[in-house]
């Protein structure tokens, strides 16, 4: 979500028009409608300041990243010394390779 699309949803959740919202901010109605529309990025100061004035705080947070795998498993693998890395490579190669064959013998 945007931060006009924030702005916007929150300003219409608490029945304001962007007239009243800018009247509360000490700016103008066009200066909302700007940010809503996208045409301006507000600072977040600028954004938790709107907020406020509607009773909402602007919560920004980080949070981890999901690759869609194990950062940690990989972190623990990569300290694992060289030739154990390399004996699992290729336990895991000769595996793939009798399923490949068990497969391959079963489609025949």
């Amino acid at each position: 979500m945007t931060p006009g699309e924030l702005l916007r949803e929150t300003r219409r959740r608490h029945g304001l028009t962007q007239r009243q919202l800018a009247i509360r901010a000490r700016t103008s109605q066009a200066a909302v409608s700007r940010i809503e529309r996208g045409a301006v990025s507000p600072t977040v100061e600028t954004l938790h300041e709107l907020l406020w004035l509607m009773n909402e705080e602007l919560v920004i947070q980080a949070k981890p990243v999901d690759w869609g795998f194990d950062v940690n498993l990989i972190k623990s693998r990569l300290a694992l010394p060289i030739e154990e890395r390399l004996r699992r490579g290729v336990s895991h190669s000769r595996r793939m390779n009798e399923i490949r064959g068990i497969v391959g013998r079963a489609g025949s």
